[in-house]
């Protein structure tokens, strides 16, 4: 029997910014913001997310417009930065930001500052198809920080939207005051998952009523004989419910380019990205779901070591989105990191 090869499952389309967006703060906003130019090195423009407050950041041949930059609270009389220069950027769903939600209440202890990805959600499809690619998303971050005129931010991703965060962290280490990378990607570090470890991982939940066609349908996938991937739903969750099932419809991809061609040859340095790691001196929370096949623990771990005083946390009967299956315990543990 041929070796089997390592099965890839992040919904590589999670990454960062697109063209001709919004920006959508979180929580109530002060007062409306303003309108600045600076030249930037990257072309795209923004989505930044939120239900109640919008405006536009858009980056065009080298210059940056932004509008509404809205000050933001979590609570009565509270700034939400707690000290100036820091924001939570959380990359968003292969749909938008959207499935993320406020991340089970964060949006209550932090101010959050969201970002559609590029081709995803309010942002649009880019001319250049080439700029999916997930390298070349670091600068859009970075472009982002300059305009919100921060020296330093706090920097959350979940799922594959954890590569360009870490390809981010890696690059401007001093720029980063604390990362969290919520049941991460691990293409950027190289971190291998086979289909061995995701189907031992999968058999904890064999006393599951869908168990049985659920993990047939991994056997195929990870064998190479099967494409039902809305059959291993269930494994992507700590609770196969109703609100699993809503949350999984509505977190299928809506661009399928932007999913291919983030991970085109060239996105991704693990060699060049670990050795930028090792010199890593800012606090780091890697959060794993214990059921979660997509980012499995041990490997959440593996790519923990990678990253000098980073933690790795496994919330008990979480899956892939923590929050949804006991908001109460991820917020504690996110919120309590970032203070």
């Amino acid at each position: 029997m041929p070796a089997r090869k390592p099965l890839v499952l992040e919904p590589v389309a999670l990454q960062l910014v697109g063209e001709g967006a919004a920006y959508r703060g979180r929580n109530r906003h002060r007062r409306a913001g303003r309108r600045l130019r600076r030249d930037v090195e990257t072309a795209a423009d923004l989505v930044v997310g939120g239900p109640e407050a919008r405006g536009q950041l858009r980056v065009v041949e080298r210059q940056v417009v932004f509008e509404e930059a809205p000050q933001l609270v979590d609570g009565p009389g509270r700034e939400a930065l707690p000290a100036p220069g820091e924001f939570v950027d959380a990359a968003g769903a292969a749909r938008g930001v959207e499935g993320l939600g406020d991340l089970g209440g964060l949006s209550a202890h932090r101010r959050l500052i969201v970002l559609d990805l590029r081709g995803t959600g309010r942002s649009a499809v880019p001319e250049d198809s080439s700029s999916y690619r997930c390298d070349r998303l670091v600068g859009d971050i970075e472009a982002l920080r300059e305009h919100l005129g921060l020296a330093r931010i706090d920097l959350l991703a979940h799922s594959a939207g954890a590569n360009p965060a870490t390809q981010y962290a890696a690059r401007f280490p001093d720029r980063v005051r604390r990362l969290a990378l919520i049941t991460p990607g691990t293409r950027a570090v190289g971190v291998v998952i086979t289909g061995e470890s995701r189907r031992e991982l999968a058999r904890l939940r064999k006393d599951e009523p869908w168990f049985p066609e659920a993990f047939a349908a991994l056997e195929a996938i990870t064998e190479g004989t099967g494409c039902d991937w809305d059959a291993i739903s269930p494994f992507f969750h700590g609770r196969w419910d109703a609100a699993a099932r809503q949350h999984r419809a509505a977190a299928r991809p809506d661009n399928r380019e932007a999913v291919t061609l983030v991970a085109a040859d060239g996105a991704f340095d693990p060699p060049a990205t670990r050795a930028a790691l090792t010199t890593w001196r800012s606090p780091a929370l890697l959060p794993a779901g214990e059921f979660d096949l997509n980012s499995p623990p041990r490997s959440v771990a593996e790519f923990a070591e990678l990253i000098p005083g980073a933690t790795c946390v496994v919330q008990p009967g979480a899956g892939h989105c923590p929050w949804l299956d006991h908001a109460g315990r991820f917020v504690a543990t996110v919120a309590a990191f970032l203070a």
